[in-house]
């Protein structure tokens, strides 16, 4: 199958493009401004995790306390570059471009166990693996990850991604590659296009909305979309999909101008695969049925079991319902435990549940975790920085940059946050993973 786009960059495009891409992989790839402390301590560290923060992390620390012994657990043995999935699912990227083995990225001299972390027991300095094996530490980083809340949602089987008109775009790369079958399917008839949102804190919250852009740009292609309806059912208040208000009514106003209609305070209860119905409540329990062709499902998402049953987690505030690390949203150090560190996706704070997250706190936990080792306390604090490559058609995105302050925060001269452009998708398509394998290896 071919999925080619009819309004494809122009000349002037390209050249501009391949003129400023050095310069964008440069800013990209740009080493972090703020010193980086060593240590000649001994240390035993332990990392939580083996995804983009863990790694990203162990190999700093690798650097940086160069006679500690530092210990990865894990068990995944594949490594996904989830940025990619939106483009999987899609059909922009086949699926080997998000899927490596996860060997390749385990730092020289850190040892990695390979079972998942049972439970922690901060009180002792300690975890339990799913083998039953003890792992005490002197420091923590806490890099589990998320869980994806697909058993909230009845009737929802993520094995049947792919089939009657089920998307969704999160839980595995076979499962994007299946979300893309599914959608191949449904644009060349078209029909009803049903596209969720949950409240609550999401891993890339704009995924969502980049799969709601291309869904209208694949019909578009296919020239079905004037015979087809896309609704967009959000569980935020009204007139609310994504949490930066800027960006919020930029997008919305483009989703008005191609017809998609929204639909708020509507929480994804359950859904019928067979008879292709999704059910929605109100927040005053009114039930709604809502017929589709297509259903891109967006779980709620919370801390794994292993965070959230245990005393690291947020135990009053708004983290506390999901069971994020109770970290300091400036420093990233936990608020009960200071030897004690969170980075990625379990981090119980206002945003900042992305790759390009990771890419900038990563380095900052790694120092601020050397003072700490040291004796003395923190003083790199995090802006809350989030990337958002927001794709609004094949061959076209806008780059969204902004912190906890929901500031804009571009860092590119050559890119508005909120003009779509070529070069802003050439970066989603071509210059993103080698920045975020950089990132793996501690080069940023």
């Amino acid at each position: 199958m071919t999925h080619r786009s009819d309004q494809r960059p122009s000349r002037r495009d390209l050249l501009r493009t391949l003129g400023a891409a050095p310069l964008a992989a440069s800013a990209l790839q740009a080493a972090p401004t703020a010193r980086a402390q060593t240590s000649s301590s001994q240390a035993r560290i332990v990392i939580a995790g083996s995804g983009l923060g863990g790694i990203a992390v162990a190999s700093r620390l690798r650097q940086l306390v160069p006679g500690a012994k530092i210990t990865i657990v894990d068990a995944k043995q594949e490594h996904n570059y989830q940025p990619g999935y939106t483009l999987v699912a899609t059909g922009i990227w086949p699926i080997e471009k998000v899927k490596n083995r996860n060997a390749e990225f385990q730092p020289e001299g850190v040892e990695w166990v390979q079972e998942m972390v049972a439970s922690f027991d901060p009180a002792s300095n300690s975890l339990t693996t799913t083998g039953g094996r003890k792992i005490g530490y002197d420091f923590l980083v806490v890099a589990t990850g998320l869980q994806l809340g697909y058993d909230q949602i009845e009737g929802m089987d993520v094995k049947a991604i792919g089939s009657n008109g089920l998307g969704s775009v999160y839980a595995s790369p076979e499962a994007a590659l299946a979300t893309w079958q599914a959608m191949d399917a449904f644009r060349a008839k078209g029909g009803q296009a049903v596209m969720t949102l949950p409240a609550g804190p999401l891993k890339c919250a704009g995924a969502p909305l980049k799969m709601t852009f291309m869904v209208a740009d694949r019909l578009r292609q296919a020239g079905t979309l004037d015979k087809s309806k896309v609704d967009f059912f959000s569980g935020l208040p009204d007139d609310t999909v994504f949490g930066v208000k800027p960006v919020n009514d930029n997008v919305l106003a483009r989703w008005k101008a191609l017809g998609i209609q929204t639909h708020y305070l509507r929480k994804l209860v359950a859904i019928d695969p067979g008879a292709r119905k999704a059910f929605f409540t109100s927040p005053e329990g009114e039930r709604q049925e809502v017929g589709y062709d297509f259903l891109h499902v967006v779980p709620p998402m919370r801390a794994p079991d292993a965070v959230k049953g245990s005393d690291l987690a947020a135990k009053e505030g708004p983290m506390a319902a999901g069971g994020w690390l109770e970290v300091s949203k400036d420093t990233l150090q936990h608020k009960r435990y200071p030897n004690v560190f969170g980075v990625g996706d379990i981090n119980g704070t206002p945003r900042g549940k992305t790759a390009a997250t990771v890419k900038k706190s990563a380095p900052l936990v790694a120092h601020n975790l050397v003072r700490v080792i040291d004796g003395q306390p923190p003083d790199q604090i995090f802006d809350g920085y989030t990337s958002c490559p927001m794709i609004v058609r094949e061959g076209s995105a806008m780059l969204i940059e902004f912190d906890y302050d929901g500031k804009l925060t571009p860092s590119l001269p050559m890119i508005e946050p909120l003009q779509e452009s070529f070069m802003a998708w050439f970066m989603k398509y071509r210059l993103l993973k080698p920045a975020y394998i950089a990132v793996l290896k501690g080069r940023v």
